[in-house]
Parts: structure tokens; sequence; C-alpha cells
């Protein structure tokens, strides 16, 4: 065998949204485009902001003496400064750029993370439904995920992550907005999560990290606000990128920033840095850095994804689908409409419509829809959600 055992075995347990996206070639080849309704990626189908783009026409047309060299392992300190200024305001905390590492995207950072929180053995819990990636990512570097389902309102069920947490544990991963339902975890919730690790750490006598997964924290609705969780959570750390924000998913540039609570931040940052270089992502895009320090307050899009949403959400409800209302990200989370939601992803695609079932995330029952696509795209599916509703006798409830 060419590859590990261990890679063979988790070929076969990746990711069912790449599955579902490779359906999708082989149905548009075969029924044409017309007729396939992809809604498996979360790959913005937006453009950067102009602004963005008027940036890099500017520093293409004049560049900077030596940008294209090596840097500091943690990044420009200017483009450090200026995102740790940007958390700052948010938290009501005094962030610099020391607590500040620029990375390879969120999927870089939070590798990152975890090579420098994680002994071997140690474990990380999360909360399904869940990107399914942190099981490798936590993998990767000799930890132990443990997953603990969420409440029925997929808000994380604080007597079940107490009863899940260790003396080994040494992380809890959040994601909020929520990857797939679009949940925004509210105060109250960091606010208990608190309480449960301060008590946990006096109980085991251990440190415990929350790792706050966030890149679609810019893209929320109808006035929902993301409590910045520097405010709520003393041992925080903030993973995110600007893939989804500012529609930059293939420039792979992210941070990851500390608490500045964190009584042992300084050796905590020195940590990240040696773990950005030794994973070999060694420092994030230099051109991405200079480009994204300015932008640090802008969003793409959010009004586009707002009437996207709104489209489906109003749909889906007519013809009989149940689900809670996203209130950010791209993503719609219903509920299967039998308990075999690979089952129906299997029929739905017998009808054009490509969707993730709930297992690829943790949470079987469910299925989700990435909106992230174009508009048109969604107003000729409906018929077809139609169609599938109709099938299931959802439509005769």
């Amino acid at each position: 065998m060419a590859i590990s055992q261990k890679i063979q075995d988790s070929l076969g347990r990746s990711s069912w949204i790449r599955k579902m996206f490779e359906e999708g070639d082989r149905l548009r080849k075969e029924w044409g485009p017309d007729r396939v309704f992809d809604f498996t990626l979360g790959n913005p189908d937006l453009e950067p902001p102009e602004v963005f783009r008027e940036s890099l026409r500017e520093l293409a047309t004049n560049p900077v003496p030596g940008m294209h060299k090596y840097m500091n392992n943690a990044g420009y300190p200017e483009t450090r400064r200026a995102v740790a200024a940007y958390l700052s305001k948010l938290s009501g905390k005094s962030l610099n750029e020391n607590h500040v590492v620029m990375t390879c995207g969120a999927g870089g950072g939070l590798n990152v993370v975890l090579k420098a929180l994680l002994n071997p053995g140690e474990e990380v819990v999360c909360i399904a439904p869940y990107f399914v990636e942190y099981g490798f990512y936590v993998d990767n570097h000799q930890g132990r995920l443990v997953v603990v389902k969420s409440g029925p309102d997929f808000l994380p069920d604080i007597a079940a992550l107490g009863a899940a947490i260790t003396p080994k544990t040494k992380a809890i991963i959040i994601n909020s907005p929520n990857n797939p339902t679009g949940v925004v975890y509210p105060a109250e919730t960091l606010e208990a999560i608190e309480r449960l690790l301060a008590e946990k750490e006096r109980q085991y006598g251990t440190e415990i990290y929350l790792v706050s997964d966030e890149p679609y924290t810019k893209l929320v609705y109808d006035g929902v606000k993301v409590p910045p969780v520097f405010k709520y959570v003393r041992r925080s750390i903030l993973v995110t990128s600007h893939s989804k924000d500012l529609a930059l998913p293939g420039e792979r540039i992210g941070y990851v920033a500390i608490n500045p609570d964190i009584p042992e931040a300084d050796q905590l940052f020195n940590g990240l840095v040696f773990a950005n270089r030794i994973l070999g992502f060694v420092n994030a895009p230099a051109m991405m850095q200079r480009l994204i320090a300015p932008l640090q307050e802008v969003a793409a899009g959010v009004d586009a994804y707002r009437e996207r949403r709104d489209i489906l959400v109003d749909h889906l409800c007519k013809v009989g689908f149940k689900l809670i209302k996203p209130q950010g990200a791209f993503y719609i989370f219903p509920q299967s409409p039998e308990p075999d939601d690979v089952a129906f992803i299997n029929k739905a695609a017998s009808f054009g419509l490509l969707l993730v079932p709930g297992s690829g995330f943790g949470l079987p029952g469910y299925f989700r829809i990435a909106y992230c696509v174009d508009k048109e795209m969604i107003l000729r599916s409906l018929p077809v959600f139609t169609r599938v509703a109709e099938e299931y006798g959802l439509t005769r409830r």
C-alpha cells in the first residue's frame, strides 16, 4: 500500500462535503449543469469587496521593497497591530501585536493552536454538529476528540459539556456562528462555559482553554451580534480567517489571537509562533497580510447572503421542512424528513439536489444546505425542493 493504514482509514471517514461535490461533477456531466443544484460547499460565490481589489492593484503597481522576503514567523508587526486594535475595540481588552499570530487560514490556525497546547493523549471537547476536520486536526497532534451533542436549539448543553470534561481535557472548541447550523452562541452561553471551566479547573487542578473558531463572525443577520469571547472567557483563544468575510478562501489568510488575561500569555504566544514554523506553515502569505490589515471591519456580501437565506428558509418552511432559522454564516441545517439522513441525501440527489448529511457533522437526522451560491440557482431549485417534500408527504401534513 502506498499510503499508511491510518491515512487509508481516514480517507474512508473523510468529508461528506467532498463526496457530494464529486457526485455533483458526475451528475452535471450526465444531466447538464442546469439540472443540478449544488448546495454542498461553503465556498463564497461573491467577489472580494472593491476596497480589497483597489488595494491589490495599488500594491501590484507600487510594490513595497522587500515585500516578498521572509518575515517574523508571527507575521508582520503592523498587521498584527491592526488585528489587535480591532479585537481590543470589540472586546474591551488591551491586545497588542504579541497577542496575535498570522496564520494560513483558520485550518492552519487550529493546527497551530493544538500543536502548541496538546500533550499526547489529552482530550479536546467539541459540540455536535461540528466541522468534521476538527477530529483530524486533534489527531494530528496526538490528542483525542470528545464529541458532545448540542441541545435541541443547537446551543451547547452545559450539563453534557461538564460531564465530558475529565482531568485529561485540555481544550474545548466552539464555533459561533456555527457551521452547519448558523446558530450564534449568546453571551449567556459563554458566561456559563466560563463558570464551568473555572469549576473544572478547580476540581482537577488543570488548565482548560476555550478555542473559538470564528470565520463567520461578521456574517450575521437581523441585528444579531456575536459576543466577543475575550470579554466572557478568561482562558480563551480566537482562531479565524478572512475566507468568508472577505470572500478570500483561496488566499489562506487568517490569524490566532490569545486573550491577554491568560496568565501565561507570553509563553503561549511563543509556543504558537514556534508551532507555526515547525508545522511548515512558517508564516501567513506576505501579500495578503499587507492587504487585509486595514480591512478588519469590512465584510463582503452580508445583504446578499441574508436575501438568499430568506428565500430558502421561507420556501423550506412553506413546503414542510423543519428548521431553526440561521442567525449567521451561510448554512441552513433542517431536520431530515426520514431518520436516515444519508438515505435522504441520496434521494435528494436523484432529483438533482446536492446536500450534505448531518452525519458528516456528527449529528445524524439533519442535512446541510450551503446558500453561498448563485441566487438564480436558488430560485430555480425551489420547485425541486417542493418535489422532494412531496415525495415525503411533507406538504400534506
